[in-house]
């Protein structure tokens, strides 16, 4: 391919006057996409609209502003694109102020999932928790000895500093570890590295989130929360997806929160990911949650307390809550026995629920619960 008029041309798109969007132009051959680097690396010191383009090595692949538009016929063998749509995170609107904590800290879905009872076995000490998201408020002192730095995809200067509060949420329940003044999580010696992906109104574009996929797996964490979702099918998360599955790092995804019944969102539909759906203090599959056949395991989502901005804590709804209670038990399960696969964990996720109450559907997967996780683990064969 020729890769002088593949810049050409990219460089005329970029200077267009017309409306653009972000696309994503994905190389379908390794070596292509690496004569291409080369070629951009060179001639991106003297162009200014090349220097916008930005590459998602996972998935060989580029994203920038450009025009609508079809692919000239010469390279259209050798790439494709798709549009960098936006994605929102999986909370409900509805967040309230949480009233003082109680039971010494630990939230109900905390206990719901048996957590407190494994913290004899394992504390998730050490475990790598990627959580791609709004960021995290590192001044909150239930999280201050569980955040490492992590990284802000959107201003790569800064810290990713949470101005949102969805982001802070999600870590509190993972790993928030002040039971004495504060709260605890369901894994509080895990490391929290936020990977800072969403704004401040909880929306990332594709591309950002694959760039938090490509950080978490090139810094080797053990699993990544991803407490969002979409509609659409993107070939491009899909195959980031993958290839975190195959690099050995665990996604877990939510499911959505429309309430829909045999459909499920993005990512969480993909075979690579953990999909996670939301219950109710009573069990019940909560009635804001997704469900469908392809959930693999249901957690507590509903009036989740946990931290938020300032040093404060509110309830949230959602099955963005739902996730971190899965992921949190994924750190657990790791600290406890490390060098699972990603999908030796979502095999005994789904081995290891309890059945859920009250249910009309036939034979949906279960809740999480952390003491038969742990117990079926132990049963493997080293």
């Amino acid at each position: 391919m020729d890769m002088s008029g593949l810049l050409e041309w990219l460089k005329g798109s970029l200077s267009s006057s017309e409306n653009r969007a972000r696309r994503i132009l994905r190389f379908l051959q390794p070596e292509e996409e690496r004569r291409f680097l080369h070629e951009l690396r060179a001639q991106r010191k003297h162009s200014q609209s090349l220097q916008a383009v930005r590459r998602l090595g996972i998935i060989r692949a580029y994203t920038c502003s450009l025009p609508s538009f079809e692919l000239p016929k010469a390279f259209s063998n050798s790439i494709v694109w798709e549009d960098d749509v936006q994605v929102s995170t999986h909370a409900l609107p509805q967040a309230t102020r949480a009233r003082p904590a109680t039971d010494k800290g630990i939230p109900w879905g905390i206990r719901r999932v048996r957590a407190p009872e494994a913290w004899g076995l394992t504390t998730g000490y050490k475990v790598k928790v990627g959580v791609i998201d709004t960021g995290v408020d590192f001044q909150h002192p239930d999280l201050r000895h569980s955040v490492e730095r992590g990284i802000n995809l959107l201003q790569r200067m800064l810290p990713p500093n949470d101005d949102n509060g969805h982001g802070t949420h999600i870590a509190g329940t993972i790993a928030a570890a002040n039971q004495l003044q504060g709260m605890i999580g369901v894994s509080p010696r895990a490391s929290i590295y936020p990977v800072k992906a969403f704004d401040y109104n909880g929306t990332a574009y594709v591309s950002d989130i694959i760039l938090g996929i490509d950080w978490c797996v090139r810094n080797r964490m053990d699993v990544v929360n991803m407490s969002f979702g979409m509609r659409t099918r993107s070939k491009a998360l899909l195959n980031a997806v993958t290839n975190a599955y195959r690099s050995g790092v665990l996604i877990v995804a939510s499911s959505g929160n429309d309430g829909k019944r045999g459909e499920i969102d993005y990512p969480a539909r993909y075979l690579g990911t953990v999909a996670v759906g939301a219950t109710d203090r009573d069990g019940r599959i909560a009635e804001f949650t997704n469900r469908s056949s392809r959930i693999d395991v249901y957690a507590p989502g509903e009036k989740i307390d946990s931290c938020w901005l300032r040093g404060v804590r509110r309830n949230m709804s959602g099955t963005s809550m739902a996730t971190s209670h899965v992921t949190g038990a994924v750190a657990l399960l790791l600290a406890h026995r490390p060098g699972l696969t990603p999908a030796q964990v979502k095999r005994l996720l789904r081995r290891s629920t309890r059945p859920l109450r009250h249910t009309r559907s036939p034979r949906p997967n279960g809740e999480l619960d952390i003491m038969r996780l742990l117990r079926n683990a132990d049963k493997l064969k080293d």
